[in-house]
């Protein structure tokens, strides 16, 4: 487990999809993007989630980059900014046929807390998963940080009777520390009925509930499946020989 967070910045994704093409688009960014940006931006996938409609926006994907720093992010917009599209020209092809799957989206630059896994420490560790709860909590200004500390010393404990492992908590860069996110393995989706129906009536849970909505200003949370080649599906980053010919 990393002791310090400023060498680590991620890249959140809400993706909106066309038509039926979520398990296209999940194929294409993990399989024909992930291995070249290894190379390329020492960017790891984190993970790629399809979004459960019955608890949230679809069709919709939600991806999450790994990356060497805020300083290393730069270096990849750096690379990523040029030409006349404001893209890497050798992605050229790439983007258009992303564009085939995919019609927008929503993303942010998280910063995880000081006690956060990697996601390989988390791979090395074992850590595995399939589904998934991802927590998006507004807070007050400057509280985030704390509001950090207290899920990992009161929602980490509270949940952890029925399977839920925190894997992800971060606060949201480039706002005023008033959000985070959390996100949990859960093995297997009765572990969220089970938590979701206790949550009124587990002392432990309501318990952070409480001492969280002393700055909490808004709290939503959706479940996530992990794509083919999402890291906690697999254990490993995704590799060459997943690529598919998506070049004409």
């Amino acid at each position: 487990m990393t002791d310090g967070h400023n060498d680590r910045a991620y890249i959140h994704e809400f993706i909106d999809i066309r038509g039926a093409h979520r398990a296209d688009y999940m194929q294409h960014m993990a399989a024909n993007w992930s291995p070249g940006a290894q190379e390329d931006r020492n960017q790891l996938l984190f993970g790629m989630w399809a979004v459960l409609g019955s608890t949230g926006p679809w069709p919709q994907v939600c991806n999450i980059w790994e990356e060497p720093g805020l300083h290393g992010l730069a270096r990849s917009f750096t690379g990523e900014a040029t030409g006349a599209g404001l893209q890497d020209p050798k992605l050229e092809r790439w983007w258009k046929k992303a564009a085939d799957f995919r019609r927008g989206g929503f993303d942010r630059i998280l910063l995880p807390a000081p006690w956060m896994p990697t996601i390989t420490d988390s791979l090395q560790a074992g850590v595995r998963g399939e589904e998934f709860a991802h927590e998006l909590i507004r807070c007050g200004a400057g509280s985030a940080p704390d509001l950090l500390d207290l899920a990992r010393a009161a929602a980490q404990p509270a949940y952890q009777p029925y399977g839920w492992q925190l894997v992800g908590a971060w606060t949201t860069a480039m706002r005023d520390d008033d959000e985070i996110i959390l996100l949990w393995s859960l093995p297997h989706w009765e572990a969220w009925a089970d938590a979701e129906t206790a949550q009124r009536g587990d002392k432990a849970i309501l318990l952070w509930r409480e001492q969280a909505r002393s700055t909490a200003t808004d709290w939503h949370r959706i479940l996530l499946a992990a794509a083919p080649l999402c890291p906690f599906r697999t254990g490993r980053q995704p590799q060459r020989s997943d690529q598919t010919d998506w070049k004409d």
